[in-house]
């Protein structure tokens, strides 16, 4: 096959992403103190996020060196597996971001434990479902005209995965709304308790708000260019606007480590710490609670 640049843009793309998760990965494995609920959740995200970048490379090395439509069904069950995995992780943690703060008092219990490995159950479940329909036989290679904009994806497969994508983006919506509807009265409430000017209140508000407005702004900017398109988009339309669709998605998973990982103290002291060459698994943190990271 002639090289397409895309193609080439893409693997570069999983490369850096699977570069980073790999870090975030190999940290929170190694360290026994990231073993809470929240951090669970994000070593769950980079190992999403991790897999959708070795799928990249994989389904790259696999077009153009290596062309078989049994491993084109495997890297594409991957991609699927994986990115379903990613989106389903992020609404994880945005439904422990808004436990931490409704149920503040309770949070730190046995009952949130259990329930983080649940969510974790669901998650990856769901994902290797979805990631198995192609292997499984749901799949256009003996019936062209039921391919998607994603070969060897059908139509019907993919409006599935474009519809849960929007359920899961509705439900982070409504919890984001609900979590700056909490953090406002917090500051509002610490603020009269330790007579703050309104000056200070309305600082720290707005830097609460500005924040979540980044996470929901960044995964929505990156998949609902490709949601909407693989809805409206046909197998007949130019590959281009896939490609043009798709690489902003990639991008989420490249993203995700910088806001849910690298951003976080406890992470930044172990990454530090690695540099030194004195890593030590158990070094000693200050909990914290999912609204911090």
């Amino acid at each position: 096959l002639a090289l397409n640049p895309w193609d080439v843009v893409l693997c570069i793309s999983g490369t850096i992403i699977s570069c980073e998760n790999a870090i975030v990965v190999v940290v929170i494995f190694y360290t026994l103190a990231f073993r809470a609920p929240v951090f669970l959740l994000i070593g769950s995200l980079a190992t999403a996020d991790l897999l959708a970048g070795l799928g990249l490379i994989l389904h790259f090395a696999f077009v153009y060196f290596i062309p078989s439509e049994a491993v084109s069904l495997l890297t594409v069950g991957l991609l699927v597996t994986s990115f379903t995995a990613s989106v389903s992780s992020l609404l994880s943690i945005t439904i422990d971001r808004y436990l931490s703060l409704y149920n503040a008092l309770t949070y730190y219990s046995e009952r949130t434990v259990t329930r983080t490995y649940i969510m974790l159950i669901l998650t990856w479940g769901a994902s290797i479902c979805y990631g198995l329909l192609p292997v499984m036989g749901w799949n256009c290679l003996k019936e062209p005209s039921a391919c998607s904009i994603v070969k060897p994806l059908t139509k019907n497969h993919l409006i599935i995965l474009s519809v849960s994508f929007f359920m899961v983006f509705a439900v982070m919506l409504q919890l984001y709304v609900q979590i700056c509807k909490i953090v406002c009265r917090h500051a509002h409430q610490i603020a009269v308790q330790r007579h703050f000017l309104a000056s200070s209140h309305y600082v720290t508000t707005r830097k609460g708000i500005a924040t979540l407005a980044v996470i929901l702004g960044t995964f929505a900017s990156c998949w609902l260019p490709f949601a909407i398109y693989c809805l409206l988009g046909d197998y007949s339309y130019p590959a281009l606007y896939t490609y043009v669709t798709l690489l902003p998605a990639t991008y989420n998973s490249m993203i995700n480590p910088v806001i849910y990982a690298f951003r976080n103290q406890e992470i930044q002291k172990v990454l530090w710490t690695v540099c030194c060459g004195c890593f030590s698994s158990t070094m000693p943190f200050r909990s914290r609670s999912p609204s911090d990271v």
